[in-house]
């Protein structure tokens, strides 16, 4: 890489850092994507999806395609790294690193654009909305592979906790799906020196939590991956009163869809009891989010030895996250391969959300390469 894009690419990063923008509000982000592309004279279609924008390199007389993706919103996080930097938008930061994914997928794409030696054709997906927003199936109903033709896509994430440069590649599963559940629960209020004329929620919701540890230790096999976590319980007004109704919400996480339909069915289960044996009524309302994230296997060998063709270490042996990422939808329907790749230790208040977290600029340079080279190998082969 010569110095000079090896310079821009913090450059890049750190005015998306100080400029972050919220899911569905990535205009500012989108126009720099744009300006950013066209000073490389690079192509591209704006306004993909929302805010998503594709830029498109076609070299030589091969019918072959790839995509690269990286995501560009940001987390409505109050930042306190102190950096110079940090984020000047009060109550917003990139706390996940993607201002480093936009980044490094603008320098893949200067790599690309200023080198003859390759034939095909890479598209550079720049998405909006991945924090939770639905970025990748907004751009795939605006006809993303139909008007961008792709045979396979990859992408990657950076990752606290993982050495800086190392490339963890996983054959299957990556990242989790993500369900959302909230659980509404009708009592009846009353006094609370006189509780037996009541219908206590706060207690259903109490034996609720309780029974729900059950649904994954009693009814997942333990080889399979599950989490359900309630996160959220609202109640109540008076220190003397039982109300009338608690509201609690929450998330589950599974890798295959048999034990998504495993987990929604215990907590249905679930709630059935304690209507019964609370005497109140319980509504469910569970919304399947993002799918999970599962590399198929040609493609995770391929990028795998593209980052052993860098010099860069490679894991095998990193287990999938928990975490959910909406790459996830791409991979229902185009081959490829998602990578993470370690940003370096994590220090205490330095992990992936967290008010804290910085990407490392020392992996951009890595992260482009990796991102390139991945690229014309997947046409070459």
């Amino acid at each position: 890489m010569d110095p000079s894009l090896q310079q821009a690419l913090p450059q890049w990063r750190h005015h998306l850092h100080r400029h972050p923008e919220l899911s569905l509000q990535e205009r500012d982000t989108a126009a720099f994507v744009c300006g950013t592309l066209a000073s490389l004279g690079i192509p591209f279609t704006a306004g993909v999806g929302g805010h998503g924008v594709v830029a498109t390199l076609t070299r030589g007389r091969s019918n072959r395609s790839v995509g690269l993706r990286a995501d560009m919103d940001a987390l409505p996080i109050a930042e306190v790294t102190g950096l110079p930097y940090a984020s000047e938008t009060a109550g917003v930061m990139h706390a996940c690193g993607h201002d480093g994914h936009t980044a490094s997928l603008l320098g893949a794409a200067a790599l690309l654009a200023r080198d003859a030696d390759w034939s095909g054709t890479v598209h550079f997906v720049f998405q909006p909305a991945e924090e939770g927003y639905g970025g990748a199936r907004s751009m795939l109903a605006d006809g993303l592979f139909d008007r961008f033709p792709m045979e396979r896509i990859f992408g990657y994430h950076n990752w606290p906790g993982l050495e800086a440069g190392t490339v963890a590649v996983h054959d299957g599963a990556v990242m989790a799906a993500g369900s959302r559940v909230q659980i509404t629960i009708d009592g009846h209020a009353g006094h609370a020196a006189m509780p037996h004329l009541s219908r206590d929620p706060l207690l259903a919701s109490a034996h609720f939590l309780v029974a729900l540890q059950s649904v994954v230790s009693r009814s997942v096999d333990p080889l399979e991956c599950a989490v359900v976590s309630i996160c959220t319980m609202n109640a109540g007004a008076a220190s003397n009163q039982i109300p009338s109704r608690s509201v609690l919400s929450g998330t589950f996480r599974t890798h295959r869809p048999a034990v998504r339909d495993l987990v929604e069915a215990g907590i249905r289960r679930v709630a059935a009891g304690i209507a019964a044996s609370c005497d109140v009524t319980v509504e469910l309302e569970i919304q399947h989010g993002i799918c999970a994230t599962v590399n198929t296997r040609a493609e995770a060998d391929l990028a795998a030895a593209c980052a052993g063709k860098l010099g860069l270490p490679v894991r095998n042996d990193v287990p999938p996250s928990m975490a959910g990422e909406d790459f996830g939808w791409y991979l229902e329907q185009k081959p490829g391969a998602f990578v993470w790749i370690g940003n370096g230790p994590a220090r205490p208040g330095g992990e992936l959300h967290n008010p804290g977290y910085d990407f490392n600029d020392a992996i951009l340079p890595i992260a482009a390469e990796w991102l390139a080279t991945t690229a014309r190998r997947a046409l070459a082969s």
